[in-house]
């Protein structure tokens, strides 16, 4: 199993509507994706508070790199949560 950990800097005006909007795709997208086993919200960082941070757990790291990231789910993905972000995602994989 491999964690994603992910810290996204949000624009300041899109913080509200970037967690609806990923709450959405986490409901709606990441159900059907294969090899993802949970997704969590971790939450608002208190020292840059326009960085929110979440990790997903996948059976590999293929299914996350190949799998999930080649595919039209995580162009859907990024068109629901990617124009809340303000620059490039930090994300890292960790072995469990």
């Amino acid at each position: 199993m491999i964690r994603e950990v992910a810290q996204i800097s949000i624009r300041e005006d899109a913080r509200g509507q970037f967690v609806t909007d990923l709450s959405r795709a986490v409901a709606e997208i990441l159900p059907d994706v294969e090899g993802v086993i949970e997704f969590l919200h971790v939450g608002w960082c208190l020292e840059r508070p326009n960085v929110y941070m979440f990790t997903i757990d996948w059976e590999t790291l293929d299914d996350h790199m190949v799998g999930f990231r080649e595919s039209e789910q995580f162009t859907q993905w990024r068109t629901l949560i990617g124009p809340h972000f303000d620059g490039p995602a930090v994300v890292e994989h960790f072995s469990l």
